[in-house]
């Protein structure tokens, strides 16, 4: 490991604390910081892989952005003080004026001997001694918090930034939540809209509409999707390939694949993965982004997710691709929008909550749901064909989109009556994309509606028959999305009718699940009664579906 400087030669005036999901040249942690008097921090930490069993390829998307992020800002002319993950701070400091020397040390100690963020952030600090810090405000409260209490027990003077990567600002949203009951991501998507004049024609919305939903959810039928262009994929360079024999040997037991790592962790690799995804991808993005097919791990999606995330990607800049794909080329106006409306209106809206009800949203657990998370969630090994499909994409790739996830993983944590945190700590660990402000509202919130509907107007189940509607899963599956109880009947379908069963007065009383309940109304008792034990009885097996 190098820097350009020896560590703690001369103190900095400033240092710059970067963290692994605030990769960007914009980073407010920067701004007014002299190149020739300051200087940047980074950290890699084991407890940022481990505190959730992350899947293989989330770590080496990290760890490998970081790196390139830190070489960028050298050759740009920073001081960058780099704590890479197989050392101590002691040896970083020894080392720091030295040449660098391909790989780790060979006495470098394991990682796992290694202290956790918290501690390493505070011995940097000690060895560097700069009169302030300066950050992004960190992404998560756990982070916010970490860093706050490390400043503070140090003596040194924490100056924390606004993150202006977003188009909503923390205080703005919490703003916009003044005064109002139900926080619906419908009503501040389209003032985000007016505000900003994203896809506006004046005052209106651009077509005449704000959403194009009933275009924009349906299935690919019994002939399949068809051919579709596969989305950008970079071939590893030295910085990634050292990165992956790393996670394999510092990480060998945690779950998924790096077989076929190909995301960006550059910004120069994500403004491709962007231009492709617009050329090639986006105009038949939204009638089919609902859909789901076996061997079809990413449909139409753009997969951009991960670079946003990383902030290798600003919000603006993909928003202003799209609209001028429409704009320009007369790209479908329901898929520019359909797609718009996830990074100005879901992503923005989903930090907002998480910051307004963090940390007691973590926690959450409205249903009172206590049967752990089932094993086959982390192999795919289940007779269940969607939850095999969903899971084994999940592990190869560590992806899969937002109906695999909030319709297959998510709906049948929810109606099985899966302990919450366990399922949201799951989703944090196997996906590549996932940070907590993400995850947590996305799973607690919508997928689970442990949190009682603050956000969301409804649970989100279905029987398997929405399955077999939007995918090709039920075929030849060992158990028939028909049946509610009895041999072969389908779990998710059992399970979604023990809920509604179970929750039937809350039902009623919400006009968008009322049609539920009109359906259990036509059910008669012995047939209630049987689909009420058939679900006791597996849910006392979870693990043997």
């Amino acid at each position: 490991m190098a820097t350009d400087t020896a560590v703690g030669a001369t103190p900095p005036r400033r240092l710059a604390l970067v963290l692994g999901d605030q990769l960007w040249a914009g980073n407010p942690a920067l701004d007014g910081l002299d190149p020739t008097r300051d200087a940047v921090l980074m950290i890699e930490a084991r407890g940022e892989a481990s505190g959730v069993w992350s899947h293989k390829a989330r770590i080496a998307v990290f760890l490998s952005a970081m790196r390139h992020f830190r070489d960028e800002l050298r050759a740009r002319g920073w001081t960058v003080h780099y704590l890479a993950l197989g050392e101590t701070v002691e040896r970083w400091a020894a080392s720091a004026s030295a040449s660098a020397s391909a790989g780790e040390p060979e006495s470098a100690p394991r990682a796992d001997a290694l202290p956790g963020f918290a501690a390493r952030l505070a011995d940097a600090l000690a060895h560097l001694r700069p009169a302030a810090l300066t950050c992004c405000e960190p992404g998560e409260w756990r982070m916010l918090a970490l860093v706050q209490d490390v400043c503070a027990r140090a003596g040194i003077a924490l100056d924390l930034r606004d993150d202006t990567h977003f188009l909503c600002s923390r205080a703005d949203f919490a703003r916009w939540t003044e005064g109002r009951r139900e926080w619906r991501m419908e009503l501040f998507y389209r003032e985000q809209r007016r505000r900003l004049g994203i896809l506006m024609d004046g005052d209106a919305p651009a077509g005449g509409r704000w959403n194009f939903d009933t275009e924009n959810r349906k299935g690919w039928g019994r002939h399949g999707p068809g051919l579709i262009p596969p989305p950008a994929r970079f071939e590893p360079d030295a910085v990634t390939r050292e990165v992956i024999a790393l996670v394999e040997r510092e990480f060998a037991d945690h779950p998924g694949s790096l077989a076929g790592f190909g995301w960006a962790v550059t910004r120069a690799d994500a403004l491709i993965a962007l231009a492709e995804f617009i050329d090639a991808r986006l105009e038949q993005f939204g009638p089919w982004q609902d859909a789901m097919w076996t061997g079809t791990p990413f449909g139409w999606h753009s997969l951009l997710s991960v670079a946003l995330n990383l902030r290798l990607l600003d919000p603006r800049e993909v928003i202003a691709a799209a609209e001028t794909a429409w704009r320009e080329r007369g790209l479908p106006l329901a898929s520019v929008e359909g797609f718009i409306r996830q990074i100005a209106g879901w992503r923005e809206f989903i930090r907002g909550v998480y910051w307004q009800l963090m940390p007691g949203l973590a926690d959450a657990n409205h249903y009172r749901h206590d049967r752990p998370l089932p094993h086959w969630y982390w192999t795919g090994e289940t007779r269940m064909a969607c939850m095999r499909a969903a899971i084994g994409q999940t592990l190869e790739h560590g992806y899969a989109h937002h109906i695999q996830r909030l319709m297959v993983t998510g709906q049948f944590a929810l109606t099985a009556g899966i302990r919450p945190r366990e399922v949201s700590d799951w989703y944090l660990a196997v996906y590549v994309d996932a940070v907590e402000w993400v995850e947590v509202p996305n799973v607690i919130g919508m997928a689970l509606h442990a949190d009682g509907g603050r956000f969301t107007s409804k649970p989100y189940v279905a029987s398997g028959a929405y399955i077999k509607r939007m995918s090709n899963y039920c075929d030849g599956c060992a158990y028939a999305p028909e049946r509610r109880h009895g041999d072969g009947a389908c779990p998710v379908t059992t399970f979604y009718w023990a809920f509604v069963d179970r929750h039937e007065a809350a039902l009623r009383r919400n006009p968008r699940t009322q049609p539920m309940t009109l359906g259990l109304a036509r059910l008669g008792d012995d047939e209630r009664a049987a689909f009420r034990a058939h679900a006791a009885a597996l849910g006392n097996r979870l693990d043997e579906l």
